[in-house]
């Protein structure tokens, strides 16, 4: 899966430009948080980029366990009806294997349930990375707003995105 892109380049410019040239100080700490929210952003990205491929690692790894549980059952059921066809009494050493196949896929199946389980965690923290990226970006941009109309209230705005953004990112790492 790919990491989540977040494309800041020209806004950055812009606002560092408006910065210089505006006359206003308070513009400058626009660009400022504005520095420090794309690269909050960024690592969020690759936070969620990261999850996202344990995630689907995880999940293609239970598969292979269940593929290889299946084969065992199988295995196990032309075992038994070896023993049910021929007519004579089942050997020990086919007693055996039916037993020890049956406990092999007791423990298949609790590492594919355990895979499954670390693919569901990994997935829902990259979806809360991804929230925190999206709060990023929308933080970032009601700042360029900001920097352009030279209206502070957007400005705060814009930081509240940035908190929220916060939450989503200290979320991600509780989880």
């Amino acid at each position: 899966m790919e990491e989540a892109e977040v494309p800041l380049e020209g806004l950055h410019e812009e606002i560092h430009h408006h910065a210089e040239h505006g006359g206003e100080k308070w513009v400058s700490w626009v660009a400022l948080s504005t520095a420090i929210l794309a690269v909050l952003a960024a690592i969020t990205g690759l936070l969620s980029g990261s999850h996202a491929n344990e995630a689907m690692m995880s999940q293609i790894e239970s598969s292979d366990q269940w593929a290889y549980y299946q084969a065992k059952g199988i295995k196990a059921s032309v075992l038994d009806a070896k023993m049910s066809l021929s007519g004579a009494a089942p050997s020990e050493e086919d007693k055996t294997k039916s037993e020890r196949y049956q406990e092999e896929q007791k423990e298949i199946q609790e590492k594919a349930t355990e895979k499954q389980n670390e693919a569901k965690s990994n997935f829902h923290q990259h979806e809360t990375f991804a929230r925190g990226v999206t709060m990023f970006q929308i933080a970032i941009a009601i700042a360029a707003i900001s920097a352009l109309t030279k209206k502070r209230r957007f400005w705060i705005v814009s930081l509240m995105f940035g908190v929220v953004g916060c939450v989503f990112l200290t979320l991600g790492f509780m989880h």
